[in-house]
């Protein structure tokens, strides 16, 4: 299929709720997909007064590595760490009366983004299989897990600040005798 296609099948499929690929980068990716010879150009096609547009097809290469994305997608497990948390061993002196305010604000946003993929994914669920509606609740879950865990950090924020404010005596280096 050419790239239009792909991109009003990745949006009926509703990709952007349960992958982080934007179907706007459709294009770019079939290009980088076909430089790797994952996928290979099939020919053109021209309908009425539209223009000609170049017809992809996977390749033996791409199914293969189609089907190890398919095998490690659902075995592996991604862990990334989150920035939040060097931000948060690392404050700023000058900025740590702020920390209250600043994880309340962020604990709204994610209650918000945790609404609104409420709501999205609700309106989407009887237009999506069942292993993509469980998709959509992943992300939800991930929300749910990082709005509670915002919910229980809060109220500690002043002990936070306190403790940070008291100077950890510095570890010394040991004597090392010359060689």
């Amino acid at each position: 299929m050419h790239g239009h296609r792909l991109r009003l099948e990745a949006e009926h499929n509703h990709v952007h709720l349960w992958t982080d690929i934007s179907v706007g980068a459709v294009y770019g990716a079939m290009k980088r997909l076909a430089a790797e010879g994952l996928l290979c150009e099939s020919g053109r096609e021209r309908e009425g007064n539209r223009p000609t547009r170049q017809l992809y097809e996977i390749t033996e290469k791409g199914q293969m590595a189609l089907a190890e994305c398919r095998r490690t997608g659902l075995s592996e497990v991604w862990f990334k760490y989150d920035p939040f948390d060097l931000a948060l061993t690392r404050l700023e002196p000058e900025a740590l009366g702020n920390l209250p305010s600043v994880l309340a604000e962020r604990l709204k946003t994610v209650q918000a983004l945790l609404a609104e993929a409420k709501r999205v994914n609700e309106g989407a669920r009887e237009y999506v299989g069942l292993a993509n509606q469980w998709a959509l609740r992943h992300t939800e879950y991930r929300l749910e897990a990082e709005a509670a865990y915002l919910a229980d950090l809060l109220p500690a924020a002043n002990e936070i600040v306190s403790d940070e404010l008291r100077p950890r005596p510095r570890k010394r280096k040991r004597d090392i005798p010359p060689t």
